[in-house]
């Protein structure tokens, strides 16, 4: 096996090797004249490529296509087996692991192991760690795993492989990531993985425009157009949450006031909730929530949904709304081909997204959001641990995101 992957490495000496591997990454299976078309070079150096990676091992023969048409061709796909990628989605509670091989399939998804996310040295390690053990105990650590995918929440620059946010005493995460765990590592956003998760193996696979919003602690955007994820000059696209958006008092992590986060996110939800408690409203959530003494969390409000909690179904409803009035603005904007609501609090029941469509039939040109549909995610906590996975495999050969 690892003399596989490293001849997949060394086969790929070349500018056109690595743009039809590119091309093979993007598109699956195909036919060497489609290959040819896509990666813009001649038929014959596609099939003398093609020749060459069949020799090593990198690609292989998926049988002859019907087509109907002429002379049917031969199909011609990566082989699974030549190594495998690992995503990895540190979540507030929970850590995720996803494991796909070369052609893109995935292999593991390993979700809720207990982890408790803390901005800090300690948790740093402890992550690297969890990450490390995965590795030895899917046997990955004898070169057959090509790259690692950490995603991280905040602010990432991951061309360069800094973090401004989670992990930022670290002077280059990706490399004190790939250091101590011992395989090439690269960090991303953790809206921007669950973005791509969903354009790659979710509802937004095949579509050329869209824009994915995570409701989670905080909130972010990420944004596919002409098929292609939107980073931005620094990687710093889709931060929606420190918008100046209410003229309220209430300081945002960011340090600002104001900020869509202080009443659109997890966070102002506890807080709104915690509030109303506080003045004697009733709920199920009077009890008490599952966290360390009693404290509520996100997971207590969603099972009190669940239970058709009519104040927490309230507070929910209107900071729906109040979303939904801020993406009318984004759908003006982008004309997207759909907008997904996406993250934690996704998994609401529908109430989020309902009321989301509600406030955008409202405020939005009804000529530009009746083109768009809304619509909640479809891989819900997989998003981020399968997008983590599939940029590792994007990266192999390139710094886009294929």
């Amino acid at each position: 096996m690892e003399r596989l992957v490293k001849s997949v490495i060394a086969a790929m000496d070349t500018l056109p090797k690595k743009k039809l591997m590119n091309t093979l990454i993007t598109e699956g299976q195909t036919s060497i004249p489609d290959l040819a078309r896509s990666a813009m070079m001649s038929t014959p150096t596609a099939t003398k490529i093609v020749g060459e990676l069949l020799e090593k091992g990198v690609v292989i023969e998926m049988g002859k296509h019907e087509s109907g048409l002429g002379r049917v061709p031969m199909m011609y796909g990566l082989n699974p087996a030549c190594g495998y990628f690992l995503g990895v989605d540190p979540c507030q509670d929970a850590l995720n692991f996803c494991l796909v091989d070369f052609a893109g399939e995935v292999k593991d998804l390993r979700m809720g192991i207990p982890f408790h996310l803390e901005n800090n040295p300690e948790c740093f390690e402890k992550l690297c760690q969890g990450i490390k053990t995965y590795i030895e105990e899917k046997q990955l650590n004898n070169g057959n795993l090509f790259k690692v995918c950490v995603n991280i929440s905040g602010r990432v620059k991951p061309h360069t492989g800094n973090s401004f946010s989670t992990f930022a005493f670290e002077e280059n995460l990706a490399n004190s990531f790939s250091d101590r765990v011992g395989v090439s590592t690269h960090i991303d956003n953790d809206t921007r993985a669950m973005t791509y998760g969903e354009h790659i193996k979710g509802c937004a696979e095949g579509v050329r425009n869209a824009l994915f919003v995570n409701v989670s602690y905080g909130i972010g955007m990420g944004i596919i157009t002409d098929g292609k994820l939107y980073i931005g000059k620094s990687g710093f696209s889709g931060e929606i949450g420190h918008m100046h958006y209410f003229n309220n008092e209430i300081i945002c992590r960011c340090g600002k006031k104001g900020c869509l986060e202080t009443e659109v996110s997890g966070a102002a939800l506890l807080r709104i909730i915690n509030e109303r408690l506080a003045k004697g409203e009733q709920s199920i959530l009077c009890k008490g929530g599952s966290g360390k003494d009693g404290v509520l969390c996100l997971d207590d409000i969603l099972t009190a949904l669940g239970k058709e909690d009519m104040m927490c179904i309230e507070c929910i409803s209107q900071m729906g709304d109040k979303l939904g009035m801020f993406l009318s603005g984004m759908i003006n904007i982008f004309n997207p081909d759909k907008l997904i609501i996406g993250g934690e609090l996704s998994n609401d029941g529908g109430y989020i997204t309902q009321s989301v469509r509600s406030a955008i039939k409202k405020y939005a040109l009804h000529l530009v959001s009746d083109d768009s549909i809304i619509e909640t995610s479809t891989l819900k906590k997989k998003a981020g641990v399968i997008g983590a996975a599939m940029i590792a495999r994007s990266k192999l050969f390139t710094s886009e995101y294929l």
